[in-house]
């Protein structure tokens, strides 16, 4: 099984962090998701996680597919 995007369909790049705010994938990231292998998309998951916990102690709401 093919691992899920982390896309929510809020595609705005943000211009502090350079990460899409829906997301949190840079846009490399994003590009590379279509035709990169499953490992690597694991990779960018955690790369999101880390992201997201450096959001919420940063004090920014972190938006999340529920």
């Amino acid at each position: 099984m093919s691992v899920p995007s982390p896309c929510i369909n809020i595609c705005r790049m943000s211009p502090d962090t350079g990460w899409c705010e829906g997301c949190q994938r840079t846009i490399d990231e994003i590009t590379r998701w279509s035709r990169t292998t499953d490992d690597d998309r694991r990779g960018i998951l955690a790369a999101v996680a880390e992201r997201r916990e450096w959001l919420g102690a940063a004090g920014q709401a972190v938006e999340t597919r529920a």
